[in-house]
């Protein structure tokens, strides 16, 4: 057994051995730190230097040596001590008597070196599970870091296999957000998606749709791109060009990719609006690279002015501009982390000033710093502390020093929290997963205020949105004109900020030039949308606001537009209108005819008893001026904006009026069929089955019959004709066959009274009615006749006037061939319009027509006939008898009875007489 406890005595002296050459190794190639004693340790990895030298090509492992000091990042390591110092003094580690300590290492912005100095912070975890571990310091509970997101993702992916939880203060990449393979990363700070989100808005809020976009070859760069590129598309925002810078400052190929960039830039004028993701350097490289190429070109150094739209990697390090003016490079607004009070911090600053080297002894950054600042000032060092001061003032972004101060809070209250009720002084008695735990669970406080990280392991507290100004010509302040709130992706401007925008409003950034209202865009095929040309809308639509992808439509039913319009039109509503003139006219002539019609019916009435009143048919001339009045009024219905009661109305007015009228003078030429063309053997049985009223009743109830079939079935109605530009009322007539079969039965009655008074035009001319009568009917059915063609062929709004027109027409003849006459008789030829003058007249018409030679002998003594058509002529002039003569002779024919008796006694004495002359 001695040689078997032998063995193993070798085996572990070589162990260690190789184990402690190895330190050795490592120790010869440290990179620079900076650590500090604690009973819990927390890791800090920052970007102390821009890049690593890879002059060095071995193929053997080796350290690549940092280059490119740069004071932000040694401000952000300094702000992670101040902070650690800050709370080993604050009540939650008092409490359970425990303090921190750190470990900060150098990433150099490079994946590899981080990775390293990743490896450094876990060995002492590791160093805990060997056989020596009572030589191990503390372990590492928690990493504060990186800064890019390229750094953070290689780092989380080593970390999450101890659990410990990595806190990040700037890398925003959206993937870092996903649990299922970063569960061990965190930040106070959003994720990218919010900031594009931020920039789209600000883009969208003064109309900037096209723009440029300016990015990395990294995780970072390459997932903000992706995500600025998808939101702007939405909002109509499109990106003229893309340029992907390498992700290193030293890259071979930097320099001409940034040249390109840099042409391109200058290449496309229109786009005014550039949104970056590049890094501080490549943007300072970028400007001197548009004012060389400026310059080259002959053109003035304020054509290279831009809009730059700057994310959290740049918009706080003023170096960029390097020795260009804020007027060459134009506004440049950024957004930054939400800042909070840096007043702790500053008199950290303060006191390093004070304290001199002292507190470089463990911190070989600070070391390194002075080195830096000595060869470039070669000053005492008074003067090299001051001058170390203000630089590190100069470099402070107020965003990322909370941020940063809110990871060493939230990691710092985590521990103190888990150490309730346990040692954590003893090592291995804490674990870093349950600070992960805790931190993910539990609030933390800060400055008085209480935060916690979400469900996907951030702190959203927003943007602030900063614009750049130069103060005293060489130093820009950064004021914060605005803060986005992601929540409800909104902005809320400050006071002061109203000033600083106003001359962005002013800047356009857009492919094509605004389609004004009355025009949308059309895109050619293969373009962008942004860049289109402007076309009118057509007619019946419109646009009503800038930059419309289609134009709307009017609703045509009640709206219009002409080419080119910016909204619709209401149509015109037109109708026979009252303000009309033709309207005016018509609408006289109807009050007229009323009038008249009022005026001959009271003078009927007033004189109702002479022989022309009588011999006009007594009664049935007040019927029929009634009948007259009806119809006017009918015609007035026509003049209006129409309405279904109206439409209606207006032609079972005047249909049955009229026909009423029509009626009454069929009575009259039935009244001389009856006296002047029957067969004598009929003209008893024709004079009993003569009832005047009953004859008109039927004729009026068939009218008053047809009118109530055509409501009933199919009724005039309001009717809307939709033309292009207006909107014609009118009243349709629902049944065209309806209406035809109305104005056919008063045709059909006028033209019989057409007849039979056209074969009783011969009777006494002073008191004949039938060539009134022919005369007014054949100017009824003519101006009816042509109605048709007329009303059929005629549309708009003077349609209704057609009809009316016919209306007052066959009114007007009415009045005139009926009325007028013997109106002129009873008051200018009184001397007519007595008994004496009425008998005189038919004697003379006996006479005449006693001896007429026409009259044939057959007819004379074969038919008695003739002398009854004669005589029962006079019929029709019928007029009372004051005192009656004997009942021989012409004369006594004084009524209707009268002049049928005289058939049997006087006119049978004049045809014998006229027979023995023969």
């Amino acid at each position: 057994m001695a040689w078997i406890a032998l063995v193993i005595y070798l085996y572990i002296t070589l162990f260690f051995t190789i184990l402690e050459s190895g330190h050795g190794i490592v120790k010869g190639s440290r990179a620079l730190s900076a650590t500090a004693p604690g009973d819990v340790i927390i890791g800090g990895i920052f970007p102390i230097h821009e890049d690593v030298d890879k002059e060095n090509t071995s193929f053997a492992p080796h350290l690549q040596p940092c280059i490119r000091f740069q004071e932000l990042g040694l401000v952000r390591a300094l702000a992670m001590i101040n902070t650690i110092e800050v709370m080993n003094k604050s009540p939650p580690l008092t409490e359970v008597n425990i303090t921190l300590g750190y470990q900060i290492l150098d990433s150099c912005s490079d994946v590899s070196t981080a990775l390293r100095a990743t490896a450094d912070l876990i060995q002492q975890a590791d160093c805990h599970q060997g056989s020596n571990s009572l030589t191990c310091g503390q372990p590492v509970m928690a990493v504060i870091g990186a800064s890019n997101s390229e750094t953070s993702i290689a780092i989380a992916r080593q970390l999450t296999l101890k659990m410990i939880p990595q806190v990040s203060y700037s890398s925003t990449a959206v993937i870092l957000s996903d649990k299922n393979r970063f569960p061990a990363f965190m930040r106070t700070i959003p994720n990218d998606e919010h900031q594009t989100a931020a920039m789209v808005s600000l883009l969208s809020t003064y109309r900037w749709s096209w723009v440029g976009i300016i990015t990395t070859d990294g995780s970072y760069g390459r997932s903000a791109l992706d995500h600025f590129v998808s939101k702007a598309s939405v909002e109509g925002i499109c990106v003229a060009f893309k340029s992907i810078l390498p992700e290193s400052v030293t890259s071979l190929d930097v320099h001409s990719v940034i040249t390109e960039t840099a042409k391109t830039i200058q290449d496309n004028p229109k786009v005014q609006v550039i949104v970056s993701f590049a890094k501080p350097t490549h943007m300072m490289y970028l400007y001197q690279e548009i004012k060389n190429q400026t310059l080259t070109a002959g053109q003035n150094i304020g054509s290279m002015r831009r809009v730059w739209v700057a994310s959290d990697s740049w918009s706080s390090s003023s170096s960029v501009r390097g020795n260009l003016t804020l007027e060459d490079i134009g506004h440049v607004v950024g957004f930054t982390f939400r800042r909070g009070s840096v007043t702790s911090f500053l008199k950290n600053l303060s006191m390093l000033g004070a304290a001199g080297h002292e507190h470089t002894v463990n911190n070989s950054f600070m070391q390194d710093f002075y080195t830096q600042l000595n060869i470039s000032t070669d000053s005492g060092d008074t003067e090299l502390l001051s001058k170390a001061v203000n630089t590190l003032r100069e470099h402070i972004q107020a965003g990322t020093v909370f941020s940063v101060e809110m990871a060493v809070s939230a990691i710092a209250q985590a521990v103190a929290s888990v150490c309730r009720g346990r040692d954590c002084k003893t090592a291995g008695a804490m674990q870093p997963w349950e600070v992960l735990r805790t931190l993910r669970k539990q609030e933390f406080k800060l400055q008085e205020e209480r935060y916690k990280f979400d469900s996907r392991g951030d702190l959203n507290l927003g943007y602030d949105v900063t614009m750049w100004r130069s103060d005293r010509g060489d130093i820009d302040v950064h004021d914060v004109v605005a803060e986005y709130h992601p929540q409800d992706n909104s902005f809320t401007h400050s006071n002061h900020s109203v000033n600083h925008l106003q001359d962005l409003r002013h800047i356009i950034s857009k492919c094509s030039n605004s389609c004004v209202a009355g025009e949308f865009k059309k895109t050619a095929e293969g373009q962008h949308t942004c860049c289109y040309e402007c076309i009118n809308c057509t007619e019946n639509y419109y646009s009503n606001s800038t930059d419309m992808d289609q134009c709307l439509s009017c609703d045509t039913k009640s709206e219009w537009s002409p080419k080119g319009s910016s909204s619709c039109i209401p149509k015109a509503r037109l109708f026979f209108s009252w303000r009309d003139g033709f309207a005016v006219v018509l609408l006289t002539f109807s009050a007229l005819g009323i009038l008249l019609a009022l005026l001959v019916s009271a003078l009927f009435l007033h004189q109702r008893d002479t022989p022309v009143v009588k011999a006009a048919g007594g009664p049935l001339s007040q019927a029929m001026l009634f009948s007259l009045v009806i119809s006017f009024i009918s015609a007035v219905l026509f003049v209006g904006q129409p309405n279904s009661f109206q439409c209606k109305a207006r032609q079972v007015l005047f249909g049955i009026s009229f026909t009423l009228c029509v009626s009454c003078i069929l009575v009259k030429t039935l009244q001389i069929q009856l006296a002047f063309q029957f067969d004598p053997r009929l003209q008893e049985v024709l004079r009993r089955l003569y009832q005047p009223y009953v004859i008109i009743c039927v004729c009026v109830a068939l009218q008053a019959a047809i009118c109530i079939c055509w409501l009933v079935l199919k009724s005039p109605f309001k009717h809307i004709i939709r033309n292009p530009t207006t909107l014609l009322e009118d009243c349709h007539e629902g049944s065209y066959l309806g209406f035809g079969v109305m104005l056919g039965y008063i045709a059909v009655l006028a033209f019989v009274c057409f007849v039979c008074a056209f074969r009783g035009r011969k009777l006494p001319q002073q008191y004949n009615e039938a060539k009134f009568i022919t005369f007014s009917m054949l100017l009824y059915l003519i101006s009816w006749l042509l109605f048709v063609p007329v009303y059929v062929t005629t549309s708009g709004v003077y349609l209704p006037a057609v009809e009316m027109v016919v209306i007052l027409i066959s009114n007007y003849g009415i009045l005139s061939c009926h009325f007028f006459p013997k109106c002129y008789i009873i008051l200018f030829k009184k001397d007519q319009n007595t008994r004496s003058a009425f008998r005189k007249n038919l004697y003379e018409y006996s006479s005449k027509t006693t001896n007429s030679p026409s009259v044939s002998e057959s007819s004379a003594s074969g038919q008695q006939s003739s002398g009854q058509h004669y005589v029962n002529s006079f019929s029709v002039f019928t007029v009372p008898a004051e005192n009656p003569l004997p009942a021989a002779g012409v004369t006594n024919c004084m009524d209707q009875t009268d002049c049928l008796r005289l058939h049997k006694s006087s006119v049978r004495h004049h045809c014998l007489r006229r027979r023995t002359s023969i």
